[in-house]
């Protein structure tokens, strides 16, 4: 075992989760193979590695995080809690239910460096291609070391892709776009709500990003919001300066105008409008084309590359699970590499358990508690199947049901609420301040037990703007 390598592309979640799957399994005293994890940012945590960079970075290289100053957890952090290694443990005590980027990074980062996996990762290193070679059952990874600017070569018995499918924007054209007399930015490029403040903003999307940067900006004092869906709205109660219309049709100057006949005056476009599958660093035959799903295209068990046994892919599928999801898979995913468990040799096997996963997720029509359960299960159906620790996969479910309860409730308060961990049975304490008013994001200000009284008058002077604005 020793003589394999294992390939691991990105040190976000799923690529941290991978190794700690690895290093779980040598602490037992097994062999396990060697393992190279290639990151092209300076730190690990993929996404939650905040940066204020856009466009590109430092090097040349296309930004990866999507990451934005003020993001709290939109689903409770019960839903995504380590099965071995609680919040709890992490912090030395309860925190509340929805926790912000700074804090969730230090709980993400606290886990691995626990587990002292760092040196498996080569940072500043992008992966530029990869190659399978038929003749020996290898794959050759060129990366490219931006310190050194050298590009090399090395060989390796399996690559697993674990870098994400929310970093390369999805962005339409509207007519009129190049003559808008403000900004138009992707989500993707989102930083600060801040410089949305006293603005009025048209957000394009109805799904999860549209509905947190809408939040944000009203939160810091955009003065109206505007949020123009496909399809269908997303339906909350919307505080007031706060209105859903039909699609952009076209824009003119700063007037926007809508399929429904109306039209607004805007000072920004914000397109909250999704990201592609996109892996320029590989080969159509090693290469994952799916839509943005519960059940991914082309993955036996969600995970293995049909086309490619050899080659495997982790957190490619819609999530409502993340972290102990992303778990799930690299302890499967481990055990493959290990032996431990046999990968069907017949394609058509394969095929017909990505079918299966597929109609399943169709019978379900889009209904929300039933994509719940579809997760749960298929989490419980990998802890099943290996070592990882077993936990109440159904009580976090529960806690997604409640919260898909809570925001049709309270958009606006719903990060107010306490739900109860399944891994320690304690149930979280309220925030010492409520999400709206809780303009420090920082670790510090979060952990803190009772509110700083430093912020005070910026809380009172956005109260009272929302109140003018009808909020």
């Amino acid at each position: 075992m020793k003589s394999k390598r294992v390939a691991i592309i990105g040190a976000g979640p799923s690529g941290l989760a991978q190794m700690r799957a690895f290093q779980s399994a040598r602490e037992k005293g097994e062999e396990i193979p060697e393992i190279v994890c290639f990151e092209k940012q300076s730190n690990w945590g993929g996404l939650w590695n905040y940066t204020w960079r856009t466009g590109l970075d430092e090097r040349g290289e296309p930004v990866h995080s999507s990451m934005y100053r003020y993001l709290w957890s939109n689903g409770p952090k019960e839903g995504l809690e380590f099965a071995d290694y609680t919040f709890d443990e992490h912090f030395g005590q309860e925190i509340a239910s929805y926790p912000p980027r700074a804090v969730l990074f230090d709980y993400i980062e606290g886990r691995v460096l626990k587990a002292g996996i760092r040196d498996w990762i080569r940072f500043n290193t992008p992966v530029r291609f990869v190659r399978y070679n038929e003749s020996d059952g290898t794959f050759t990874v060129t990366a490219h070391d931006q310190i050194k600017d050298t590009t090399y070569e090395e060989t390796f018995d399996h690559v697993i892709c674990a870098s994400g499918h929310f970093s390369t924007p999805n962005v339409p054209y509207y007519e009129g776009f190049e003559g808008f007399n403000g900004r138009i930015l992707h989500a993707h490029d989102f930083r600060d709500a801040r410089e949305f403040r006293d603005k009025d903003l048209l957000i394009l999307g109805s799904s999860y990003s549209a509905e947190d940067i809408g939040s944000q900006c009203w939160k810091y004092g955009a003065k109206s919001i505007t949020v123009a869906y496909r399809n269908a709205p997303m339906g909350f109660a919307w505080p007031d300066n706060w209105e859903e219309v039909p699609a952009l049709v076209r824009v003119d100057g700063n007037t926007a105008y809508f399929k429904d006949g109306s039209s607004r005056q805007v000072d920004a476009i914000i397109l909250c409008t999704g990201y592609q599958h996109f892996f320029n660093f590989l080969p159509d035959d090693l290469r994952l084309k799916t839509a943005n799903r519960l059940a991914a295209a082309d993955l036996y068990k969600g995970v293995v590359f049909v086309k490619n046994t050899k080659m495997f892919y982790l957190g490619m599928q819609d999530q409502w699970f993340t972290f102990n999801m992303f778990d799930a898979q690299a302890w499967w995913v481990r055990d493959a590499i290990l032996g431990k468990i046999a990968i069907p040799e017949d394609r058509s096997v394969l095929e017909k358990d990505v079918e299966e996963r597929v109609a399943l997720e169709d019978a379900g029509g889009g209904d929300a508690s039933h994509a719940i359960k579809y997760q749960g299960d298929y989490i419980k159906e990998l802890i099943a199947e290996t070592d990882y620790p077993s936990f109440d996969v159904d009580g976090a479910c529960e806690a997604f049901y409640a919260w898909k309860k809570h925001k049709k409730e309270d958009i606006m308060g719903f990060r107010n609420k306490s739900y109860r961990s399944v891994m320690t049975g304690k149930v979280s304490p309220a925030h010492h301040t409520p999400w709206k008013d809780a303009l420090d994001d920082s670790l510090e200000a979060y952990l803190q037990r009772t509110p700083s009284e430093s912020r005070d008058a910026e809380v009172i002077s956005l109260h009272k703007q929302r109140a003018a604005a009808g909020a």
